[in-house]
């Protein structure tokens, strides 16, 4: 990793990478809100251009995260930075991400948990927890009988085994998010099959965060 810190430099590396994957896309604009230690400390510990260089693609060990507001400039990535009290219940080391591209848009917020480990602990307004150590499928659907046995007949005619499977929904009949951890790569059609359902508004295949 580039440091100096595992948790304020690396950990939002990843969660840069991970926003960059929830929105399907390279970014063109970001809100980025730093709570907490992020807040007071960040800054110094090189936080803002760390969230900035995973929201370009690059890795923890990328030694361009340093250059990174200059890469975003030649990229055409335009970002704000803002500091927010999210609640005392929420990890120090947290962000708010709202990113838009392509004429796309997704909120999310994560927390840095330490070593380099990260914890999403919001996207679209569910509260989930994933921690992008495995493949992820992000599915919101509306919340309907035969849904997740469908979804999850698909992953497994793929053989695909599901290593954690969470459901976090707004209201009864309305809409749900799906939050499916599995032990193999996710191939990438899988995606683009599962939004041509009637039932799916929303996919997204957040890949697994290499060490």
């Amino acid at each position: 990793m580039v440091g100096p810190s595992s948790s304020h430099t690396a950990g939002a590396v990843r969660l840069g990478q991970i926003g960059r994957a929830a929105l399907g896309r390279a970014p063109e604009t970001a809100l980025i809100e730093f709570h907490g230690s992020f807040a007071r400390t960040g800054r110094g510990h090189g936080t803002d251009k760390a969230i900035v260089a995973g929201l370009l693609g690059m890795a923890p060990d990328d030694d361009h995260i340093r250059d990174s507001f200059l890469v975003a400039e030649s990229e055409g990535l335009k970002f704000t930075f803002r500091n927010v009290d999210l609640g005392d219940d929420v990890h120090p080391n947290t962000v708010r991400l709202t990113l838009t591209g392509g004429g796309h848009d997704v909120h999310l917020t994560g927390s840095s948990i330490g070593g380099g480990m990260v914890d999403i602990i919001e996207i679209e307004g569910y509260q989930v927890h994933f921690s992008g150590k495995y493949d992820t499928l992000l599915v919101i659907a509306d919340d309907q009988p035969g849904t997740i046995h469908q979804v999850t007949h698909w992953l497994s005619e793929k053989s695909i085994n599901v290593a954690f499977f969470r459901v976090e929904r707004d209201r009864r009949g309305g809409e749900a998010i799906m939050v499916i951890e599995t032990d193999q790569d996710i191939p990438e059609n899988i995606a683009s099959d599962l939004e041509a359902l009637p039932w799916v508004r929303w996919v997204r295949d957040i890949n697994r965060l290499r060490e």
